[in-house]
């Protein structure tokens, strides 16, 4: 009798960053061993399925955000988290570089009780390191509905080469 071995399956995470443009922001991720997707889309608001063209009207309370699926076996959400606060200027809100309204919000939605908790020690780990001169705004709070941005948001820089986002 022959048996034959499954490979493990990965176990993954997701999370929802938000850092002004997510273009730049989703490239960012990518290049991270252990991060698995980085897909653009919205969170934070109060309109299902919401366009571009309606986040862009600052009504809708939606950031613009990046889902990044992650192996904690490879990189762990605290990695992640220094990526993101290096990554832009969370003293800054509803803006990153010249892009200017509450889509561009700093933000964190946590999709476990342990990443929110990692999250906040994370600000306060940052705040304390004196890299910013203002105090760190990011929201933070448990991710509610993520929708998926257009396709042709999607590896954007991939698919138009590199752009004029502040990441």
């Amino acid at each position: 009798m022959t048996t034959t071995t499954q490979p493990a399956a990965t176990v993954t995470e997701r999370v929802l960053f938000g850092a002004g443009c997510f273009w730049g922001v989703e490239a960012a991720f990518r290049r991270i061993p252990g991060v698995l997707d980085a897909v653009c889309g919205y969170a934070g608001g109060h309109v299902d399925h919401p366009t571009y063209r309606q986040v862009c009207t600052d009504t809708t309370g939606h950031a613009e955000v990046v889902e990044v699926v992650f192996d904690p076996t490879v990189v762990s959400f605290d990695q992640l988290l220094d990526v993101f606060f290096q990554m832009h200027n969370p003293t800054t809100r509803n803006r990153q570089g010249p892009d200017v309204g509450s889509q561009y919000r700093s933000a964190i939605y946590s999709t476990t009780e342990a990443q929110l908790a990692q999250a906040h020690a994370s600000k306060a780990k940052w705040e304390a390191s004196g890299r910013f001169r203002g105090p760190i705004v990011t929201e933070i709070a448990p991710a509610g509905p993520f929708w998926k941005a257009e396709e042709y948001h999607q590896r954007y820089f991939e698919k138009h080469g590199g752009g004029s986002c502040h990441v």
